[in-house]
């Protein structure tokens, strides 16, 4: 047998090679104005040490393959026919042990936290991309359906793969079976205001009595309101009408090329500032309770600012869900930021235009590439199989458009510059945001495994504002922490002592009290705190002026995004 170092190729090859293909992956992060790489060089020690392992480990799985085929234990590779085809089962365990080492050839990497990062990245997603379970003639598993099949698994894959080029996107559910208004998004109730931004969703109380301050939900812009309200069963907006809250929610409009010009500040006056005004004049109430999730959180935040700039003050409380305000931990998607990048943006929307909403779902899926890319090539296309209803991803591929301009002045202001924790730094509505103004009551959620907005990022809101607050931590990720009704009876979360926020979140997790079950009445009974009385519930949708316009969900939640 050869000498088992010819695998490895000489670490200086090796390091040589990672080197020359950073450079070259530069230019598509665009990572510095100058345009000039990173220094990256490698510990010497953990080089030699990480070529050791190597070759060790390689050596062990060709003296394993001589005898029985290689143990898989990777996912992808789980179906027996991987272990049953012996050429397959080596070249999936070689892959893995390549994909081990690439990754610690990253951990060797002695250059900025940002490049490693940059790197690691990079790394991830080629190590997905090249796995041999996405192409047929190394996928033991699809060969053996095509043969199963007499070749009918691989027509159908051609069928799917020709279905969603049309479509322009993988289909990571069968989407035909979804409709807007008719199996997601069911909650009864009216659209009762609407202007060229965002319709004005009122939904029917679900208690003889509300309380008198309404409640009012902002959702991201990114994506569709629906996701709090899939189904009646995990439905954060029934749930609150069944709580006894008179509820309200923002239905953003999906920007076509009328709206290629609006701005950050369009959504924060047009929209944000507009809904609050307008459920506390449907409502009679002085002041409302808000909650903003995502970015819907962020705006939200920009809209109470403005506010208190203005001198008023029409929010009792508000609550953040998995928002970001101080965008100084913004997890993996801060590989993808930099001067240079957010300059190219700034062009490139510098006379209007639109982000694409397949292009920001494209680079959400691409975070988690084995589940939300690579997963469903395998099974549509090399398996020809139909992927399984399910609303959740149904809901994730109906993207959403921004305006370009609103764009690129949000990148450049939070993730880019972080500069709305900076007192007057950040011009809204011709306003100085300067969140020491905004003093409710704040419940602020995170999720634990949340990889878009990270729980340090989520936590971080607790040292920005400066009046009573309350942090909850959520097991799982951005969807499934936040989604997580009661009677489901899963996941946990976490609770702290009450107005003690240490500086990190870890410091503030190594204290924390865990509790079996859903967050949400938790949530419930501190909004409760901040309601007011009941009153008797409104038998009408609307009042004087606004009118009801047609049923919720509305029609602007029903548009597509083109292109």
């Amino acid at each position: 047998m050869q000498d088992m170092s010819q695998l490895w190729g000489g670490a200086e090859q090796l390091q040589k090679t990672l080197a020359d293909s950073w450079s070259k992956a530069l230019g598509t992060f665009q990572t510095t104005s100058q345009g000039a790489a990173p220094p990256l060089t490698f510990a010497s020690d953990k080089l030699e040490a990480l070529q050791k392992d190597y070759i060790a480990q390689a050596t062990e799985l060709w003296n394993q393959s001589l005898q029985e085929n290689p143990k898989l234990k990777d996912r992808r590779f789980a179906n027996e026919a991987w272990s049953h085809n012996p050429m397959a089962a080596f070249t999936a365990a070689v892959y893995l042990l390549n994909t081990r080492t690439l990754m610690g050839l990253v951990d060797a990497a002695q250059t900025d936290a940002k490049t490693k990062a940059r790197l690691q990245f990079s790394v991830e997603q080629f190590s997905a991309a090249t796995a041999p379970s996405n192409f047929l003639m190394f996928n033991a598993e699809a060969q053996q359906k095509a043969i199963e099949t007499k070749g009918e698994s691989i027509a159908k894959g051609v069928q799917n793969m020709l279905h969603d080029m049309k479509q322009g996107h993988v289909s990571m559910t069968d989407e035909s079976l979804f409709e807007v208004g008719k199996n997601v998004a069911t909650t009864e109730g009216k659209v009762v205001f609407e202007n060229e931004f965002f319709q004005l969703l009122e939904y029917k109380p679900l208690t003889a009595k509300v309380y008198e301050r309404p409640f009012l939900l902002i959702p991201p812009c990114i994506n569709k309101f629906y996701i709090l309200d899939l189904q009646p069963a995990n439905s954060l907006i029934r749930y609150a009408a069944a709580q006894g809250h008179r509820t309200f929610v923002v239905s953003w409009r999906n920007p076509d090329e009328s709206m290629k010009d609006t701005t950050w500040d369009d959504y924060i006056e047009h929209v944000a500032i507009q809904a609050i005004s307008v459920v506390q004049e449907i409502s009679g109430s002085e002041q409302i309770n808000a909650l903003g999730f995502c970015v819907g959180g962020t705006i939200l935040s920009n809209a109470l600012a403005v506010l208190a700039a203005r001198g008023e003050d029409p929010v009792a409380s508000a609550t953040f869900l998995t928002t970001l305000i101080d965008f100084s931990d913004t997890g993996v998607l801060d590989v993808f930021i930099d001067e240079a990048f957010v300059k190219f943006r700034e062009m490139q929307f510098a006379e209007g235009g639109l982000m694409k909403g397949q292009d920001m779902a494209s680079t959400f899926s691409f975070l988690r590439p084995n589940d939300l890319v690579w997963n469903y090539v395998v099974g549509n296309y090399l398996k020809g199989e139909t992927p399984p209803p399910f609303d959740l991803l149904y809901w994730n591929s109906d993207s959403t458009n921004l305006p370009g301009r609103m764009y690129a002045w949000y990148l450049r202001n939070t993730y880019l510059e972080n500069n709305l924790i900076q007192p007057g730094k950040a011009k809204v509505c011709g306003e100085s945001i300067d969140y020491r103004k905004v003093k409710m009551p704040l419940y602020i959620y995170g999720s634990r495994e949340d990889h878009i907005v990270p729980i340090g990022g989520a936590y971080a809101t607790t040292q920005v504002f400066p009046g009573k607050k309350r942090f909850v931590m959520g097991a799982s990720g951005h969807i499934a922490g936040v989604i997580n009704p009661p009677e489901a009876n899963k996941r946990c979360y976490w609770t702290g002592a009450a107005d003690k926020f240490p500086k990190t979140a870890p410091e503030w997790i190594a204290s924390a009290k865990e509790h079996a079950g859903s967050w949400w009445p938790d949530w419930s009974a501190w909004l409760k705190t901040h309601a007011g009385k009941q009153i008797a519930a409104p038998k009408s949708y609307g009042k004087g002026k606004y009118k009801a316009i047609e049923n919720a969900p509305g029609r602007y939640v029903k548009a597509r995004a083109e292109g």
